[in-house]
């Protein structure tokens, strides 16, 4: 399955779960995270079969708690628009009343800030220690 365009030039790919693939929007306003299903021609989660659907909302299920538990938030946004991007996939990003956005949306807010290489590597360290043996790092 290949990520659409606009995923892979505004994320970075961290790794996978057993069906989804996990990027980390590169913006560094916020911890922005995707999952992406590893089904070729879905655009919607009804389109994903049973067993698949049971499975992504376990892997998204458990991926929000990771996150709750890493980074603390005030609210986890969890989100699929597919306006711009029709393949599925399915925003969760972390909020805290304190960032550039709150309460709004995050999309279009604020300018993106691009991370820079430590950063990536100290989210990629606290994914590591608290994601299971479910979850393979390509990073």
């Amino acid at each position: 399955m290949n990520i659409h365009p606009q995923l892979e030039n505004d994320c970075i790919i961290i790794g996978r779960f057993e069906l989804c693939q996990l990027l980390l929007m590169n913006d560094a306003n916020y911890p922005w995270f995707i999952l992406v299903p590893d089904r070729d021609n879905i655009t919607e989660l009804y389109q994903l079969s049973a067993k698949d659907q049971q499975r992504f909302i376990r892997e998204s299920s458990s991926f929000s708690a990771t996150l709750a538990q890493v980074f603390k938030p005030d609210k986890l946004n969890i989100a699929a628009l597919g306006n711009v991007v029709p393949q599925l996939h399915v925003h969760h990003v972390v909020r805290y009343e304190t960032d550039p956005a709150w309460p709004a949306p995050v999309w279009g807010a604020v300018p993106a800030i691009g991370y820079e290489d430590a950063q990536i590597k100290a989210i990629i360290s606290k994914l590591r220690d608290a994601l299971d043996q479910d979850f393979t790092f390509i990073v």
